[in-house]
């Protein structure tokens, strides 16, 4: 807990059974209350291998969801334990965990309602072995959303993202895409009602056991993400404003707080 703010950490698993414990072992559990796995159908042991490492909470689904169903079920059980402050790390180990203090007390002291880790700051995406048309295509599309959207952001695709409670409670990510451009779409929700968003350096490990969408899978996410852009500047300026945006709240310093529900069962 810091600042009497509760930390969650929710890991959207999938085949994570051999980097799961790298991960874990990463985690400073001092400033962390809780941890929640939820696994998407997968085919390995990433489960068996979350119960005997200690995970309290894990939620299996049936059939897999994809990435946005997955991050879905993670924030929506968060806030059901009653966190404050959810940060999302994927289990994969290619970001690193040693961060996540950082981004918490970042939102927990006020100053940021939104934290992404970026890849880009630093400088040291390509050395940590970002493929060279990933990284060309992430600079023309940040520029693109930042010319477009009105915002200033190093990098918009970042899958290490911190999110305050008040944010997750705001806005309508329920209704974003089950697929790898729920991201976008969430962080195009967040700048549209003008939350407040930090970033920090984040190094870039690519390696073989590191989940990482194809070309073929990575030209349909830029696609998405041109898609994105367009029905926010629509409905910036009223002219077709998407459902995703027709009722996002103002954002608030001081919101008030929302009743803490109890917390569920360890597996569901």
């Amino acid at each position: 807990m810091i600042e009497g703010k509760k930390v969650v950490v929710v890991l959207p698993a999938y085949n994570a059974e051999a980097t799961l414990a790298r991960t874990l072992g990463e985690i400073d559990q001092s400033i962390i209350d809780e941890i929640v796995l939820v696994d998407d159908a997968s085919s390995d042991r990433t489960v068996e291998l979350a119960h005997k490492l200690g995970i309290r909470h894990i939620v299996v689904h049936e059939r897999n969801k994809g990435y946005g169903g997955n991050q879905k079920t993670c924030y929506d059980y968060a806030l059901r334990i009653g966190a404050d402050i959810v940060i999302m790390l994927h289990p994969d180990y290619q970001y690193t965990p040693k961060l996540l203090p950082v981004m918490a007390y970042m939102i927990a002291s006020g100053l940021y309602d939104v934290v992404l880790g970026s890849r880009i700051l630093g400088g040291g995406a390509l050395k940590g072995g970002m493929p060279l048309y990933k990284y060309i295509a992430n600079r023309f599309l940040t520029a693109f959303q930042n010319f477009f959207l009105g915002a200033k952001l190093s990098e918009y695709h970042t899958g290490y993202r911190a999110y305050s409670r008040h944010v997750l409670e705001s806005l309508r990510w329920q209704l974003n895409s089950d697929d790898y451009i729920f991201d976008n779409e969430f962080l195009s929700q967040v700048i549209y009602a003008g939350f407040r968003i930090g970033e920090v350096s984040c190094p870039t490990r690519y390696f073989p056991e590191a989940s990482s969408i194809n070309f073929h899978r990575s030209v349909k996410y830029g696609m998405g993400v041109l898609r994105v852009t367009i029905q926010h500047v629509l409905a910036q300026w009223k002219i077709y404003p998407h459902r995703r945006y027709a009722i996002c709240q103002a954002p608030s310093t001081n919101p008030s707080p929302s009743p803490i529900q109890s917390a569920p069962s360890a597996s569901a």
